[in-house]
């Protein structure tokens, strides 16, 4: 299965803490130019990459003179301010040396809950890798809360991959990959060089948390390999000490542990859709209109619509329900509550006559949409 890899277009790199820093006294400019170098030669071969790197926080405790991470929240937020600063410095300042630049995106759990702010994420960076910019990701340490941070950067890669609809997430650690027990407490431990992502089994056989400079550990990365998989990413965790294993890996050789998705892209996602988005609003259906969706496997058009709950904006998840009031969909719909009561029970032509502009023809196209 390691030549799924090599037909990756699209990835996204995650390095530790423990990978860009000098095990917390500051970032490791050698490391940082490492990691461009690579990013460099496999977007010179044509595959986009976009890195989620950790850092910040480890950064900023060495510029303020702090030997401990701090627990309490705002001296977190406060040392990712002032780390973000040196981090996106010393990346721009690698990445020109290959011809490339490089861009800050900052994210938190809500900007990826809403609907509405996971489309605009998506399409910035959809456009930054078109200009072949090379996005730097990081939680957005300076405003996070106990209640949307991510909690790990793992997370953070996995929710990126899902977003970009990534081919596969490269997660770069200081362990050579997964072990069937901690390798530095049992020396049985075997390294398991391929599973199916999302096994249960993984879970039971992931160790503690990591080092005190990063938040990351083994069961982190396995839940974010589960996660990947609903878009149809696989996910490989290896050593990022390896010379050159970004290369290396898309050229399918055999690096740490590969944990493969088993459902299609497609699929996959209407998964991700059904499982993890809360539903906004509801639309009722006629007849007609179910039977186009569950028998014909057509989109949801207006004129089948009628009657719209709920107070949501385009691009919200609704749930859509048969003339009975069972819940047989779920979708991602193309306007707004307001506008979708206007234009129920309405042919598509007369949508800009209705609202004055036409988004789409369809209330909810087809791929947008999965069964329940």
């Amino acid at each position: 299965m390691r030549h799924t890899l090599t037909q990756a277009k699209r990835i996204v790199v995650k390095v530790g803490s423990s990978l860009v820093t000098n095990s917390g006294a500051g970032l490791d400019l050698t490391a940082l130019n490492n990691w461009a170098r690579q990013i460099a030669a496999l977007r010179a071969s044509g595959c986009e990459v976009v890195l989620v790197s950790s850092g910040a926080i480890a950064e900023g405790m060495q510029r303020l003179g702090w030997k401990q991470r701090p627990s309490a929240v705002h001296e977190l937020q406060a040392a990712a301010a002032v780390g973000q600063m040196g981090l996106v410095q010393a990346y721009e300042s690698c990445f020109r040396q290959h011809g490339l630049h490089a861009a800050q995106v900052l994210l938190t759990h809500a900007d990826l809950a809403d609907r509405e702010r996971y489309l605009n994420a998506r399409s910035t960076l959809r456009s930054l890798l078109n200009l072949r910019v090379i996005p730097i990701i990081n939680e957005n340490d300076t405003v996070v809360t106990d209640e949307i941070k991510f909690g790990d950067n793992d997370t953070l890669g996995a929710l990126v991959a899902n977003l970009i609809e990534a081919d596969a997430l490269i997660i770069l650690t200081d362990q050579t990959g997964m072990y069937t027990a901690d390798p530095r407490k049992d020396a049985s431990a075997t390294l398991i060089s391929e599973a199916t992502a999302g096994t249960p089994e993984l879970e039971v056989m992931a160790g503690g948390a990591g080092s005190h400079i990063g938040r990351g550990g083994m069961l982190t990365k396995i839940l974010a390999a589960k996660r990947a998989a609903r878009s149809g990413a696989h996910t490989v965790i290896a050593s990022g000490h390896e010379t050159d294993v970004l290369s290396r890996l898309l050229q399918g050789e055999s690096i740490g542990t590969l944990l493969t998705a088993s459902a299609l892209a497609l699929d996959a996602r209407k998964q991700w859709l059904a499982d993890h988005l809360q539903v906004s609003g509801k639309v009722m259906l006629d007849p007609g209109a179910v039977r186009a969706l569950c028998q014909d496997k057509k989109s949801l058009l207006p004129i089948g619509v009628t009657q719209v709950s709920g107070d949501f904006q385009r691009g919200a998840v609704v749930a859509v329900l048969d003339a009975e009031g069972r819940d047989i969909a779920r979708g991602l719909v193309n306007y707004s509550a307001d506008e979708a009561r206007l234009i129920a029970r309405k042919a598509s032509s007369e949508i800009e006559k209705i609202l004055g502009y036409v988004d789409e023809p369809e209330l909810i196209h087809r791929d947008n949409l999965v069964l329940l």
